[in-house]
């Protein structure tokens, strides 16, 4: 069974949702028989390379917030993530275009290191004091990945290597009409919207397997929270 994952590395619900994914994958009776494929979703494609602001500074803008009502908006997010036994840096990270990103992580996928990678890539940008915006940064956590430092630089430095893989990615998801991220499909049957909870994943991941004849893609699983399009990212309502 093949489950494709569409997210982003600026979505905080995509880090929370690919952790309790995966709780919910590792009590999956036939977890050694599901293929886990990322697929690219940009939460903010018009945003220019080198673009950057720090994120607090962003939700203010975006939802015409204070500072402090930003900074309380990524305390509640930091508090899901940590739940999940995640590092969340609730301030000072900065937020930018993730397509360089998206396009390292499918030459990722084509040297079979991509989840190594897109795990390292989230940590960096939500746990630790490192800019997933900087070249140099991504050829370390490819590296890291175990990608080659010089063919992971030749991507970067080349705009048209892997974009088309990127576009392609993002045209599907808007075919299956996905408008917020995380989106996980499965079988191409199934498709589960926001980081839900590990149970949900158990049960959409038992179901997939049991009802096997293809059928137009049903969701499963209620409202959760995610990043939308125009890269708002819900906070849950205590």
């Amino acid at each position: 069974m093949r489950v494709e994952i569409w997210s982003d590395i600026a979505c905080p619900w995509c880090y929370i949702g690919k952790a309790r994914f995966e709780k919910g994958l590792a009590e999956f009776a036939h977890r050694d028989e599901v293929e886990v494929v990322h697929r690219s979703f940009e939460l903010d494609p018009s945003r220019a390379k080198g673009d950057t602001a720090l994120v607090i500074d962003m939700l203010a803008e975006k939802y015409g917030r204070s500072r402090e009502e930003a900074a309380s908006m990524e305390a509640d997010v930091a508090a899901n993530a940590r739940a999940e036994g995640l590092g969340y840096r609730a301030e000072g990270r900065d937020h930018g275009s993730t397509f360089d990103i998206h396009r390292l992580l499918h030459l990722a996928k084509a040297r079979g290191r991509q989840d190594e990678l897109l795990t390292l890539a989230y940590r960096a940008n939500f746990a630790e004091e490192r800019s997933v915006f900087d070249d140099e940064v991504l050829i370390d956590l490819a590296v890291a990945a175990g990608l080659d430092a010089d063919e992971a630089r030749a991507v970067l430095a080349d705009p048209g290597a892997y974009a088309d893989d990127v576009r392609t990615d993002e045209r599907e998801a808007a075919e299956l009409g996905a408008n917020a991220v995380p989106f996980f499909v499965l079988d191409r049957r199934y498709g589960i919207s926001g980081g839900q909870p590990s149970e949900v994943f158990v049960q959409a991941l038992e179901r997939a397997w049991k009802d096997r004849p293809a059928t137009a893609l049903t969701t499963v699983g209620g409202d959760a929270a995610g990043c939308d399009t125009d890269g708002a990212c819900e906070v849950p309502r205590s």
